[in-house]
């Protein structure tokens, strides 16, 4: 790698057109500079200057390194203005994506305490399949990965999933279906309209499992990659549909619908998936930290 300092001292002889001039504006001795001159060249492969009497002459590498020269020390002293002029207290950017597959709801509680650091944060949330922000992540150019399940396998990608934590599952319909429904779950699930998380979130197998175990074969009437619009059929009366029970509550409030039944065998796991193994980012620790407890916690006012 090339030696910066080297290549400040070429840059300031360039621009000063001697090494006697270089020396003192440096405040270096002239044979300081010379030898670290030729240590560059001697590193570049080429001659930097041409001697003219007692001036110095730019080859065309020199020309071309000084061009190079110039954009990285404009770069530095831009660098260093932005940064002595920066407000205090400026926040914490914290860059994180959601897979598309996550409730909006858990994205939200999941990431709530970083919200509740000491020191102020901006939160930049990005929404994609979790192909694409996995390849983000690997480029550094997002903090964290929140998911619904570990790195797929057959992704080769120095990442690192930490495992949030996991919960059951409630089923709910609108009111006029619910109060009948709800007397007989889960045999219920065997006759009525049912919507579905579709295959690309990992749920769907565990509740194929689940339906096996208890000999349910659905009436399946819709698949959804987003829990957002299955919600939004299911507030419509198009069939029963599924929520993590944490926010049950919420799902009954914010819908108009009733939860008809719960089970915990089948269960939802929420990942934050990051490049590095040891959590650094207080942001990223925060989350780590706390969301265990509130995805094992039943919801207050929740009848098992």
């Amino acid at each position: 790698m090339i030696n910066y300092k080297h290549l400040h001292y070429f840059w300031v002889v360039a621009k000063e057109g001697s090494i006697a001039q270089a020396s003192e504006r440096l405040h270096l001795t002239p044979q300081t500079i010379s030898g670290q001159l030729s240590v560059l060249e001697q590193y570049l492969g080429e001659a930097l200057f041409n001697r003219v009497g007692r001036n110095l002459e730019l080859t065309e590498t020199g020309r071309l390194a000084l061009s190079y020269a110039e954009e990285i020390f404009s770069l530095g002293g831009e660098l260093e203005q932005v940064l002595r002029n920066l407000p205090a207290g400026r926040p914490l950017v914290f860059k994180v994506g959601i897979a598309d597959v996550v409730p909006k709801s858990i994205a939200y509680r999941l990431l709530a305490p970083a919200l509740q650091l000491p020191e102020p944060v901006r939160i930049v949330c990005r929404e994609n399949n979790i192909d694409s922000l996995l390849a983000e992540l690997a480029l550094h150019q997002i903090d964290l990965v929140i998911a619904d399940g570990p790195v797929p396998a057959g992704i080769n990608l120095r990442v690192y999933n930490h495992k949030l934590g996991e919960c059951g599952i409630s089923f709910f319909a609108v009111p006029g279906q619910a109060a009948s429904l709800a007397k007989d779950f889960p045999n219920c699930l065997k006759t009525a309209p049912l919507l579905l998380p579709s295959d690309i979130n990992v749920v769907q197998g565990r509740l194929w499992k689940w339906f096996d175990k208890h000999r349910i074969h659905p009436n399946v009437v819709g698949e959804f990659d987003d829990s957002a619009l299955m919600k939004a059929f299911g507030q419509a009366g198009v069939g029963v549909f599924i929520a993590p029970t944490p926010i049950a509550l919420e799902v009954e409030k914010q819908y108009g619908v009733k939860v008809i039944g719960q089970t915990n065998e089948v269960h939802e796991q929420f990942y934050a998936i990051s490049a590095e193994r040891k959590i650094s980012h207080p942001a990223v620790a925060a989350i780590t930290e706390t969301a265990g407890e509130w995805l094992y916690k039943k919801p207050a006012g929740f009848a098992q």
